[in-house]
């Protein structure tokens, strides 16, 4: 028999997936085109009949991927509808179970919260309501419009906790015991979120994996992306007016050819020095001086989200599986190094820290530099943030690598989501053939226990010890100031 649950909007019709009950597409917006295109989410219409939720809905329209081999294979799904949800429940007739809201990364441009990757069975299976929600992304989600209303990405997800808060308890959660959790972009989304008074209360944990709080750009730097994507797509002029009037798929096209310049390296004469810096991501949240007043590090640095319990962490090795402007591990010479340090304002000693850290390997050291700036400083930034307000934090580290490739993948971006999620099976492209499943089982044990308790097994990190721990096979650990002649580099240095 298949589970039916009455929400807000209607009656949902669900499926069993062996202990769990799913149901999937479940709106919480209303379908954001027409008159609702490049404006807030709104309720949708309500419905009265059992509606179907035993598939997956339509995924936000983002441009087509690129072609070549992928680490994980695309997914989207056609249709207007794409601001959806996904539940997984072990018992809608329970009640009080801790609830997990994944936000999936991206870089604010691709993805979806119904990819395999992230099937909530198995978390769900161990005494957890999951949700994963899809937020509008890229230009429709992030462009700032003359006259229009900026960071609706972020109202999307706003709007999908505030449906978490009305609807979960008739799934089996508990309202007030929620983590908010998210990768990569989804990561940058959390601490975004946990930054803004709007969202306050509508979550008391959070998790924020490979992803901090300083990419968002100052209004004058999103009018400038608008501007040139507007161009780029025959819009008459960057607003939602003209953007709604043309091709959506030409609005694509402009999209991805902006990011594709930026993942290259923008040019600075071109764009200005702040957009120009390595790493910088064209579509984000901006501080619009409504929603978000401030940089979200900044937020933190003040004391917001001082009642949540926070965990945030990285990968050890980040940049091994993203394109690194000018070089990467096809860097061949310390000069490629040097001008990657530069980009980032270190000085030559700084580079030479890097080479000698990677034994003169030019691309390890190059991709180590780029995942320090992007992602591992800024987290410890959090880190910092946090501890300077008094309020208890704790960090890990994935550092299991991954033998794809004859190991070139290393401990990569995104490779603990599989181990979360217990999705090993659909990453094989990403894990290899036989991940440590006592791994996974520690990794899901730790955030099903930190949602629980906010307590994920280690000691809270602190500025004296810095301790983190550290995911690995054949054994995890707790580790003190991992890299921590690496990190020095960075003390002073505004990102």
């Amino acid at each position: 028999m298949q589970p039916v649950v009455d929400t807000d909007a209607g009656p949902v019709r669900g499926s069993l997936q062996g202990e769990v009950a799913a149901f999937k597409g479940v709106p919480y917006a209303a379908p954001p085109v027409g008159a609702l295109r490049f404006r807030p989410p709104r309720h949708p219409a309500p419905w009265d009949e059992a509606r179907d939720a035993t598939r997956p809905g339509p995924t936000a329209p983002a441009p087509p991927p690129e072609p070549g081999p992928r680490l994980l294979p695309d997914h989207r799904v056609p249709g207007d509808d794409c601001l959806n949800l996904n539940v997984w429940t072990p018992d809608p007739g329970t009640a009080g179970l801790p609830v997990l809201v994944w936000l999936h990364g991206g870089g604010f441009a691709t993805g979806s919260g119904s990819h395999p990757l992230y099937d909530g069975s198995a978390l769900a299976r161990s005494g957890a309501v999951v949700v994963t929600a899809n937020y509008r992304l890229g230009a429709e989600g992030f462009a700032l419009l003359d006259g229009g209303t900026a960071n609706l990405g972020l109202l999307d997800q706003i709007h999908a906790l505030e449906w978490v808060r009305d609807n979960i308890a008739r799934f089996g959660g508990n309202p007030h015991r929620v983590t908010v959790f998210g990768q990569s972009a989804g990561a940058m989304s959390v601490i975004t979120l946990l930054s803004l008074p709007r969202a306050r209360g509508l979550f008391g944990r959070a998790v924020a994996q490979s992803g901090a709080g300083h990419h968002v750009h100052p209004v004058e730097d999103a009018r400038a992306v608008a501007a040139e994507l507007a161009r780029r797509a025959g819009a008459a002029a960057p607003t939602p007016e003209a953007l709604a009037e043309a091709d959506p798929d030409r609005v694509l096209a402009a999209q991805s050819s902006i990011t594709a310049e930026f993942r290259a390296g923008a040019d600075p004469a071109a764009w200005g020095e702040r957009l120009a810096v390595p790493g910088t991501l064209p579509f984000a949240p901006v501080v619009d001086g409504g929603l978000v007043t401030r940089r979200p590090i900044d937020g933190l640095r003040a004391g917001e989200g001082a009642g949540a319990d926070l965990m945030v962490g990285t990968t050890s090795e980040e940049f091994r599986v993203l394109a690194v402007p000018g070089g990467g591990n096809g860097a061949t010479s310390d000069r490629h190094v040097a001008e990657g340090a530069a980009g980032f304002g270190l000085d030559a000693k700084a580079a030479a820290v890097y080479a000698a850290e990677h034994g003169g390997r030019a691309g390890d050291a190059l991709t180590a530099l780029y995942g320090d700036a992007v992602f591992r400083i800024p987290a410890y930034r959090v880190l910092e943030a946090r501890a300077r307000v008094g309020v208890r934090v704790f960090a890990y580290e994935f550092g299991w690598r991954s033998p794809v490739a004859g190991g070139r993948l290393g401990a990569c971006h995104a490779l603990e989501v599989p181990f979360l999620f217990g999705t090993l099976g659909t990453a094989a492209a990403l894990v290899g053939e036989d991940p440590p499943e006592e791994l996974a089982g520690q990794v899901r044990s730790a955030w099903l226990r930190f949602a629980r308790t906010g307590e994920p097994g280690w000691e809270p990190w602190n500025q004296e010890r810095r301790p983190v721990w550290r995911f690995d096979s054949p054994e995890s650990a707790l580790v003190e100031d991992p890299g921590a002649e690496t990190r020095r580099l960075w003390e002073g240095r505004r990102l």
